[in-house]
């Protein structure tokens, strides 16, 4: 840290990403990225907007946002995109939550944290329940704006839009965001109460179920009032903040809805399927509805795991903390990678127990 930073910043902890292996070919399990490649239509788009990368894109990406709302049953002026969902939750904490202060849960995306710290805002967390689900009752007692994703990261758990209804209700007079990155392989979403709560962002991806994580492109639906607030932000800060490559190949992958749909029900079907081979092998998992798993053994240090199965070439991501340090969140890869990744898990488990390295 050099002596020119800011001292405002100087105690900031900033998110850690997952790891990109450069020193040798792993089973990459450890950053929720698809295992498929982007739609062949998204290729013929980019290819296609090459001609035109010497004038910048339409600050208000019309196109893509009209084919949002055409998808999502919603009208073009509640939906705005972001360089990912990261940009516009960035721009969301800014928006909504500098006034109120954030509440959101203890294990969840830790970006959240880092933007709470990064803008001076306010925050609480509340504990997740013993099967690591979310109470709604404490989002409906804080006065604070509130953050959710839903499905839950890292543990995959769904809270659902019966319950977000019920914090949306208790306070309308602060924005509730529910953070939806994983959500198209979960069994609902909270899109159709944008329609209803004016007080309702719900922000999406296209990194996971559409595969474009290295091509950045996010969006959010709410009010159109929301979406004028959040475009304040936009405007104010990087209004040409999609390229033109990346809103055409969003809007390519968007188009391809069959190619979509397949690839996401063998996600979630390959899901079911280690889910129930990793309990038969002893493991407790959580019932993610994400393109993760949550898995640990009990008795075995989660960390010791983890680098044994580093030293046989697959790689997971840990969270410390007392609750999730002995956890291993494991990306649902394709149907043969997921058979290897539960014999290399059983063997790597049993050597660290014969070693001694428990809990």
């Amino acid at each position: 840290m050099s002596i020119f930073l800011s001292e405002k910043y100087r105690s900031l902890k900033a998110y850690v990403p997952g790891e990109q292996p450069r020193d040798r070919k792993y089973l990459k399990l450890n950053t929720n990225e698809s295992p498929f490649p982007p739609s062949p239509a998204v290729a013929e788009a980019v290819a296609g907007c090459v001609g035109d990368l010497n004038l910048y894109p339409d600050p208000e990406y019309l196109s893509l946002r009209s084919a949002l709302a055409e998808f999502h049953g919603v009208t073009s002026d509640m939906v705005t995109v972001g360089a990912g969902s990261d940009e516009i939750l960035d721009w969301c904490f800014r928006a909504f939550f500098t006034d109120r202060g954030a509440a959101f849960p203890d294990v969840t995306y830790g970006f959240y944290k880092v933007w709470a710290d990064l803008y001076s805002i306010p925050y609480e967390t509340f504990p997740l329940m013993d099967d690591f689900s979310i109470d709604p009752a404490d989002y409906e007692n804080t006065s604070r704006a509130v953050v959710i994703p839903d499905p839950n990261a890292p543990t995959g758990v769904r809270l659902g839009s019966a319950a977000v209804e019920r914090i949306l209700r208790a306070d309308p007079g602060r924005v509730v965001v529910i953070d939806e990155a994983y959500a198209d392989f979960a069994s609902g979403d909270c899109v159709p109460l944008t329609k209803k709560y004016d007080n309702l962002v719900v922000v999406r991806t296209f990194s996971k179920s559409r595969s474009l994580a290295g091509g950045r492109a996010g969006y959010c639906i709410a009010s159109p009032e929301l979406i004028r607030d959040i475009d304040l932000l936009r405007f104010s800060s990087n209004p040409y903040n999609l390229s033109r490559m990346t809103a055409a190949a969003a809007e390519a992958a968007l188009s391809d809805n069959g190619y979509f749909e397949e690839n996401v029900k063998k996600i979630c079907d390959t899901r079911e399927i280690t889910k129930e081979a990793l309990r038969n092998a002893g493991f407790e998992v959580t019932d993610s509805e994400a393109n993760f798993l949550f898995v640990r053994k009990a008795g075995v240090s989660g960390a010791a795991i983890e680098s044994e199965l580093r030293r046989r070439g697959v790689l997971v991501r840990r969270f410390d903390g007392p609750r999730t340090g002995d956890f291993l969140r494991v990306t649902v890869g394709e149907a043969s990678d997921m058979k290897r990744f539960v014999s290399e898990i059983a063997s790597a488990a049993k050597t660290v127990a014969e070693t001694g390295n428990l809990v």
